[in-house]
């Protein structure tokens, strides 16, 4: 168990310290687990969940259709026609995001979004460096309101058995959809106070975006209808979501094949697949498989309760904002693949069900990346944008922003599973 706990720590200390190498790290990492015999050969494709590996490879590639359409920016278009006032578009703006969100991964969403806001601040001769931030940071939080929002949702979707409608109803009570709105009110009303000065009027644009393709919104609703489809199917398969995100994508590939007859059409929604967190999910994966395999979850899940002493309110609490604090920092991915069987183990050594325990993990990693420009990858895409447009971005005017959001959305997020799900 110290050798591979040891390995393990070496993981994670060498992907802090060269971040750009992750994936070839995790893997590499697994595989000495496996030579070594601490991953037993037998219990290899076990310890991956093709099922999450597909579902993001498929929706990703779906977004990149959906984006190639131009229905987000239509969408945009038509928010940008009802608001009064600059103040307003950057919170409408950041709802947008948010709602995006929900539904499409949270870098795509920024990247959908945030060339709108640029134009925007453009025509009105404003900094967009506060518009971008409060996008990014919305985009995270809504990635939690959904079973297919975010790469941790679908990792906490997959692991617990939950299906697309248990994120809004879950063993009869709301959901954490509902605990995520809750929070996007909050976080809603403290982005309107922050940007209080903001009151220059909007000129309306007699001009929209014209939609190119309607198929790719279709494909991208009929996945959400599908999945809410077959979580009611009864014994169905572990693999069927990713099976339905990754055939839609097919679909949607043939048919921009054929519609075009260029290659191009196809290439471009594959490229747009990030490889790299897939490859270093699978890594983590067997990683993980490896340190259950030897002990190390089942140790750290006492150790957490013996710190706790054994009081279900402390060892929640203490989740909820380490997962804030580590979240902060280090990649939320990683952190949540490998707290999900630690919970595991920590509930069973409690006797208690471990619902309170996920979702008080999935608030706390993914809300907890909107306090630092490097705790999201979302937050990183929207400081590139804002740099390749010639904006630096200090620390400091992004957690102005990410700070009291994080507060605004973690808190009540908190005190509501502790409520209905104690």
């Amino acid at each position: 168990m110290i050798y591979a706990l040891l390995l393990f720590a070496a993981t994670y200390v060498l992907m802090l310290i060269f971040g750009k190498y992750r994936p070839y790290i995790a893997l590499g990492s697994a595989a000495i687990f496996i030579v070594t015999g601490m991953l037993p050969l037998d219990q290899i494709v076990g310890a991956i969940d093709f099922n999450v590996l597909l579902m993001i490879a498929g929706t990703m590639g779906l977004v990149q259709l959906f984006i190639d359409s131009k229905m987000p920016a239509l969408l945009a278009d038509l928010i940008m026609e009802k608001v009064p006032n600059v103040q307003m578009a950057a919170v409408s703006l950041a709802l947008f995001a948010g709602i995006i969100s929900a539904f499409v991964d949270n870098v795509a969403t920024v990247l959908m979004v945030a060339p709108i806001a640029l134009e925007i601040c453009k025509k009105l001769k404003t900094n967009p460096v506060p518009f971008i931030i409060a996008i990014a940071v919305s985009s995270n939080l809504q990635g939690a309101a959904t079973l297919v929002g975010d790469t941790t949702a679908i990792m906490l979707g997959s692991y617990a058995n939950m299906s697309f409608l248990d994120f809004f109803v879950y063993q009869g009570k709301p959901g954490i959809f509902f605990a995520v709105e809750l929070g996007a009110v909050v976080s809603a009303l403290i982005l309107a106070w922050l940007f209080r000065r903001e009151k220059a009027p909007i000129a309306k644009s007699t001009q929209r975006t014209v939609v190119t393709d309607y198929v790719p919104t279709v494909l991208l609703v009929g996945m959400i209808a599908l999945l809410i489809a077959a979580s009611f199917l009864p014994s169905k398969p572990d693999i069927t979501n990713g099976l339905i995100c990754v055939t839609l994508f097919a679909i949607g590939l043939l048919y921009s094949l054929v519609k075009t007859r260029d290659r191009a059409a196809v290439i471009g929604p594959i490229k747009a697949i990030d490889f790299e967190t897939i490859g270093l999910l699978f890594g983590l994966f067997l990683v993980i498989g490896g340190i259950t395999h030897m002990g190390v979850v089942d140790a750290a899940a006492g150790l957490l309760a013996q710190m706790g002493g054994g009081n279900v309110f402390v060892i929640y609490t203490v989740i909820v904002w380490a997962s804030v604090l580590f979240s902060a920092f280090i990649d939320n991915i990683p952190y949540v693949a490998t707290m999900l069987p630690v919970v595991t183990g920590l509930a069973s050594t409690l006797g208690i069900d471990p619902s309170l325990l996920y979702f008080g993990l999935l608030s706390g990693a993914t809300l907890g990346g909107n306090c630092t420009p490097i705790g999201a990858s979302a937050n990183i895409t929207g400081i590139g944008i804002l740099r390749r447009a010639g904006y630096e971005v200090k620390t400091s005017d992004f957690c102005r922003i990410g700070i009291p959001f994080t507060l605004g959305a973690v808190i009540p997020a908190y005190l509501y599973f502790w409520v209905l799900f104690r």
